[in-house]
């Protein structure tokens, strides 16, 4: 089975098709988003939370991200695998965003990466496209800004921050990315940079007119209940059916159930 490519995602666009995306951050969680046919699966920088129980990605390293990145590329066979870049492993320069983007291709197995941000990391997409590293920008809610925007708010919402917007995705279009990331906007601002760009867009929170979506797994089957964004929708409730089966082990053990003959040798 061949691997999903960055033409495969643009192709999406040309031919109306819409995009699949979930983000994964082991092995066995990439098998299985790979086996449903997902097309891109996203190694984000949201496992400082869902998996490291922080209270927000800016601690998270590159080493750390390189680690959960080389899990992921083992388990997925056809899915294209991004690397998130983290917190100021790009921020400072063209130099240390090369190297680091260029870690996740060379070290990690990653097809492409993702950064967060608009003109002000214009160049830092170009030199690393130069390099023959795709990109996937991130524009609207950047998670890694959340001190700059006083929190996790939907941004586009006046006429002024919308246009900001628009012009943005056109500079990273420029730039040389291959697809935007649309999160937390209003969903006809997202149809508009949809409409006005030739690279596929990504919804998180961004409406229906994107070309794909893309949530965080966790959110999806419900391992994660510290809070729900209004723009998750949950699938399944795996918490609770795990919680009965460890509470049933649990019990077994007390009572002499397990192990039985069954599960002992002679």
């Amino acid at each position: 089975m061949s691997s999903v490519t960055v033409t495969d995602i643009i192709n999406k666009k040309k031919s109306g098709k819409k995009i699949t995306m979930l983000t994964a951050y082991d092995y066995p969680f990439a098998r299985i988003v790979d086996e449903a046919g997902i097309d891109i699966i996203l190694v984000g920088d949201s496992l400082g939370m869902v998996v490291q129980g922080l209270e927000n990605t800016l601690p998270v390293t590159m080493d750390e991200m390189i680690y959960h990145t080389k899990m992921v590329s083992r388990g997925a066979q056809r899915a294209m695998v991004i690397g998130d870049m983290p917190f100021l492993s790009y921020q400072a320069g063209t130099a240390d965003a090369v190297r680091n983007a260029g870690r996740f291709l060379k070290e990690a197995g990653a097809s492409a990466v993702k950064i967060e941000g608009g003109s002000e990391v214009a160049e830092q997409i170009k030199a690393m496209t130069r390099s023959d590293i795709p990109v996937m920008a991130h524009i609207g809610l950047t998670p890694q800004s959340i001190h700059r925007m006083g929190g996790y708010k939907v941004q586009g919402k006046t006429e002024e921050s919308a246009e900001r917007l628009i012009e943005e995705a056109l500079i990273v279009e420029d730039s040389g990315a291959f697809s935007l990331l649309l999160e937390a906007i209003p969903m006809g601002l997202a149809k508009k940079i949809t409409e006005k760009i030739t690279i596929p867009t990504i919804g998180i929170g961004a409406g229906p007119h994107c070309d794909g979506q893309v949530l965080v797994l966790h959110d999806v089957i419900g391992l994660f209940e510290r809070f729900v964004p209004k723009f998750v929708k949950r699938y399944a409730n795996i918490k609770n059916d795990v919680l009965e089966a460890l509470t049933r082990y649990k019990a077994e053990i007390e009572d002499g159930a397990f192990p039985s003959e069954k599960e002992s040798f002679k």
